[in-house]
């Protein structure tokens, strides 16, 4: 029989790691505890209960991971009363091992019982340990949420699992199969955010371009973005993680033409050499990313391009990285993340011959990263002088009188911040600023109009 948990009120940290998928996860744990009448506090000192929603990714990610969740298991020696929850994707993926090897975490929740949290924490500590079944677990748009993000923006996760069978990732193994939103709780989830202050919502899925495709119904992004241009009050709608494959003539036409959708665009590639793209299973070749890249800045001029790479594939030549390096180069990203390959059990690139050695993926990775800093001081410097809406987040942490803001082709978290070097204004709002000075990745500007 479940306790009574709203009296006394009980407070809750949660720690949440890896990608914006895990966030939108850890903000259904948080709306769950929060509907119950627990707290929620930024203080890990203070709280009665702490969450660690983690990553099961690659190595780094998961060593991360055991970092978080023995650092915080420290605080069970100075309050023996404190629960240790340790939730996502590592959980979901090493379940039992975690169970035996970490006895100091009371409850481990996987990818599917994120709403659950409150009836878990619920239950005597001596009961069941382990929640980590299969439920094909998709969010609603019903069930209580807590925006994390800020009063003005927030991701919204339009689907759960993945299709592509990438042969690096063990992601469809952890999360399961494509499972897309009906529009309707969608839409649902934006109006609600939008009645709370959000002016820019940040949809994310595994891949955005698949949405509806495991549907019989004929929803795709297309018509999810339709439906949600027409909500009132909504200024940006941002796209991330969208493959390259299914960016086709009418989704650019879209694309171009609606105002609300922020011209910026989050198209992981991962290589540019044809054999490490066809060993990786991926479905385009080089010559195709060209093309696709071509159309998309010839429909949409100025728009702003995010991608990803990965270094050390196993097989991964000398003339296979140079082709990569050549590829960035060439490309001009406006924003690129790089991380090197992981060898994953599970996986079919786990088990291939020839992996490359630890120095050599630290090498390639410099490298890369080291050209796309020369590429993005250079793409920002063209910006000064030049204005632009500013979406203003708040006060900077390094003053109370230097604000910071995004610009529409800056991501959240992700992609640097324009610093405002005049004066406090007012949070929340969209600001029409001119660029005075430029860095590798941030921007300062002088705010032109009050509005």
């Amino acid at each position: 029989m479940e306790q009574d948990i709203t009296s006394p009120v009980k407070k809750v940290h949660l720690i949440s790691l890896g990608c914006a998928r895990n966030r939108a996860d850890s903000e259904v744990m948080l709306g769950s505890v929060l509907a119950k009448g627990w707290q929620v506090t930024s203080e890990i000192e203070d709280a009665n209960v702490i969450v660690v929603n983690t990553c099961g990714f690659i190595g780094p990610a998961k060593q991360e991971s055991i970092d978080t969740i023995l650092a915080a298991a420290e605080y069970k020696k100075t309050n023996p009363e404190l629960s240790l929850v340790v939730s996502g994707c590592l959980t979901q993926r090493y379940k039992s091992q975690l169970a035996k090897g970490l006895p100091e975490v009371d409850y481990f929740i996987g990818t599917d019982e994120f709403p659950k949290l409150s009836s878990i924490l619920a239950k005597a500590s001596t009961e069941k340990k382990v929640y980590a079944s299969r439920t094909n677990y998709l969010y609603d748009g019903e069930l209580p949420k807590l925006n994390t993000l800020s009063k003005s923006s927030a991701y919204v996760k339009v689907a759960e699992g993945c299709q592509h069978n990438c042969a690096f990732c063990i992601i469809p193994a952890i999360r399961g199969p494509l499972r897309s939103r009906p529009i309707a709780s969608v839409v649902k989830e934006v109006e609600n955010l939008v009645s709370q202050g959000v002016v820019e919502v940040n949809l994310i899925a595994q891949d955005l371009a698949a949405y509806g495709r495991d549907q019989t119904s004929g929803e795709n992004l297309l018509t999810l973005l339709r439906a949600l241009v027409a909500v009132d009050g909504l200024y940006w709608i941002r796209l991330l993680y969208v493959y390259p494959e299914h960016i086709d003539d009418e989704f650019l036409d879209f694309f171009a033409k609606e105002d609300k959708i922020v011209k910026y665009l989050d198209v992981p590639v991962q290589h540019a050499s044809d054999r490490v793209l066809q060993n990786m299973n991926r479905n385009l070749s080089r010559e195709e990313l060209v093309t696709v890249f071509k159309k998309l800045r010839a429909k949409v001029p100025g728009v702003a391009i995010r991608t990803s790479v990965m270094v050390g594939f196993p097989g991964e030549t000398e003339d296979d990285f140079n082709q990569l390096h050549d590829f960035v180069a060439e490309q001009r990203f406006d924003h690129l993340g790089c991380f090197s390959y992981s060898q994953e059990e599970g996986t079919v690139a786990g088990r291939m011959p020839d992996q490359i050695d630890e120095e050599i993926k630290t090498q390639r990775l410099a490298k890369i990263m080291g050209l796309q800093q020369e590429i993005s001081r250079d793409l920002q410097e063209q910006k000064i002088g030049e204005t632009f809406d500013i979406l203003i987040e708040g006060p900077s942490e390094e003053s109370d009188l230097l604000y910071k803001g995004r610009l529409s082709t800056q991501a959240p978290e992700v992609d640097g911040w324009v610093y405002l070097n005049d004066g406090p204004v007012e949070p929340h709002s969209l600001k029409r600023v001119r660029i005075t000075e430029a860095h590798d990745y941030d921007l300062v500007g002088t705010v032109l109009e009050p509005q």
